[in-house]
């Protein structure tokens, strides 16, 4: 079995201008579609993509959650682009009463 190096991809993530999605972009270089696997929670997502002899991992923590069911993923020319939105701030929330 040949050697595999593995490295982690390179990752960038950030707001959408109206703070409403975190959109999430990860560098791939010469990776086929097929060979990725993204996963993602609400306050996280992992990567897992492999070329020959290259195998791209990490697990990356976000700090404001997000609604995972509703993220929209999409693969172009090396690059991984996904988009999730973020969870309402009150959706969660619970009413305490005050004494």
């Amino acid at each position: 079995m040949a050697d595999v190096l593995r490295v982690s991809p390179t990752i960038c993530a950030y707001p959408d201008d109206q703070y409403e999605n975190l959109e999430v972009e990860v560098t791939l270089p010469g990776v086929e579609k097929k060979d990725i696997s993204f996963k993602i929670t609400e306050d996280g997502f992992y990567v897992r993509a492999a070329k020959e002899g290259v195998e791209y991992a990490d697990s990356y923590a976000i700090c404001c959650p997000v609604v995972p069911e509703k993220a929209v993923a999409k693969y172009s020319n090396g690059v991984l682009k996904v988009t999730v939105p973020y969870q309402q701030p009150f959706e969660k929330a619970v009413d305490v009463k005050i004494e």
